[in-house]
């Protein structure tokens, strides 16, 4: 079996704030961000690659998720950190972004492993919720 990975979801307490932060900080595009922004879809969406998305998912939708997943008490869970992988000019010019926008680099690593093997340097941030991100390149 190959298998990819489809989505993540994140949860967030203001999903039009958080898809601000995913774009202009992270600088991943938006995915039905404008159906969103016109009430035609439930929640937006950032694309990591042209098969993975993250969905921002407001708090306020987890009894939904829950009824929909039949797993119980499963919305809302935290998970511990998401990592993106990027070439190195995206991580040297995300540095500088997270910067201009007061977002502080809480952790970084060395030689770390990965789904890749080694990447030479990784920096972790939080999100406007709180959730993790990783970001990472190889070389």
């Amino acid at each position: 079996m190959h298998a990819r990975l489809d989505h993540l979801v994140c949860w967030v307490a203001d999903p039009l704030a958080s898809l601000g932060f995913y774009e202009q900080v992270i600088g991943l595009p938006g995915v039905r961000s404008e159906q969103f922004r016109d009430g035609k879809a439930p929640f937006p969406s950032v694309r990591i690659s042209p098969e993975t998305i993250l969905d921002l998912m407001a708090y306020e939708a987890m009894r939904g998720v829950d009824e929909g997943t039949g797993v119980g008490g499963s919305a809302g869970h935290p998970v511990n950190h998401l990592c993106l992988a990027v070439g190195r000019e995206d991580f040297d010019a995300l540095k500088v972004r997270l910067k201009q926008h007061g977002v502080e680099i809480t952790g970084s690593g060395t030689n770390s492993f990965g789904a890749r093997g080694i990447a030479p340097e990784t920096m972790y941030f939080p999100d406007l919720d709180g959730n993790v991100i990783e970001v990472r390149y190889y070389e």
